[in-house]
């Protein structure tokens, strides 16, 4: 995971351009306290160029969520701040906030073992949180989730449980496995990753029941704008649990937009496709391009 990020800040920051005054927009960092979870939660919140110069004008928000091994940090530390405000001045993306919470790895779910209620977080204090403090839009058309690799799993996975919350989705090279694999603790690696949201080792039933890809045959998802992305070559062979979900979603007819491109489970490739799920954001939020009302 280091080495993916150290991989990310080079390539992201390699897209960062001079930008005119007043075109970009800021970020800021703070916490809140969840009651659910018993301890500070950090979140990094970034703000459109006109936040600040229009004290009556409210936003879409989309909340982003990012991957294993990363932070709320992870749009700011890696570059994607300047990606993001070149596309503000470039009028690729209307303006809305981003906000990233940390989650460690918990996969945005409730814990098997209960400990480590994410879910109900995000959903009964979190959103809440950001949107009494912050100029936000009400209501479900104006609020979208994004994520990448384990974010990608929690976003979909949120927004297909919560349907009534959000009004668009994206990932990239989400987390998304069909079938866990019997024996996991023959893999160190996927034992470590899924033991603590899944269980130790992790059970098999518990991931199917959390899963986007089950959720997804059951859950109502009219009016969801959908955007999932995978690279063909996944090192993690995520590629096939992302081939399955579009499969499901095609055959309720539940209209959805998937790509396969070439590349594997990185930073470059995410940091490649992170542009056109901000466009797709946009355009769903109704923040249009440029003037973001």
């Amino acid at each position: 995971m280091k080495r993916l990020a150290t991989a990310a800040i080079a390539f992201l920051c390699c897209l960062a351009v001079a930008r005119t005054a007043g075109a970009t927009g800021r970020a800021e960092c703070a916490s809140v306290h969840s009651a659910i979870l018993g301890r500070q939660v950090a979140y990094c919140a970034i703000l459109p160029p006109s936040y600040d110069a229009d004290a009556t004008r409210r936003y879409p928000v989309l909340y982003f969520l990012h991957g294993l091994g990363e932070n709320e940090q992870i749009l700011i530390a890696s570059g994607g701040l300047s990606l993001i405000e070149e596309m503000w001045e470039q009028k690729q993306i209307g303006e809305f906030l981003i906000v990233t919470p940390a989650a460690g790895s918990s996969f945005y779910i409730n814990s098997r073992d209960g400990r480590t209620r994410y879910e109900d977080f995000m959903v009964q204090e979190f959103l809440p949180f950001i949107e009494k403090h912050y100029r936000v839009r009400a209501g479900r058309a104006s609020r979208g989730i994004s994520g990448v690799s384990m974010g990608g799993y929690g976003a979909l996975h949120l927004a297909f449980r919560h349907p009534g919350l959000f009004g668009s989705v994206a990932a990239h090279s989400a987390a998304l496995i069909e079938k866990l694999p019997a024996n996991t603790g023959d893999d160190p690696g996927i034992g470590r990753i899924l033991e603590r949201p899944f269980g130790t080792p992790p059970d098999p039933v518990f991931w199917d029941r959390e899963s986007p890809i089950t959720i997804a045959r059951t859950a109502d998802l009219a009016g969801l704008a959908i955007y999932f992305d995978c690279g063909a070559q996944d090192d993690l062979g995520l590629d096939a649990g992302n081939r399955a979900l579009d499969r499901v979603l095609a055959a309720r007819h539940i209209g959805h937009e998937f790509h396969l491109y070439p590349g594997g489970h990185n930073w470059d490739y995410f940091a490649a496709h992170l542009p056109a799920s901000l466009e797709f954001e946009s355009r769903a939020l109704g923040a249009g391009i440029g003037d973001g009302r």
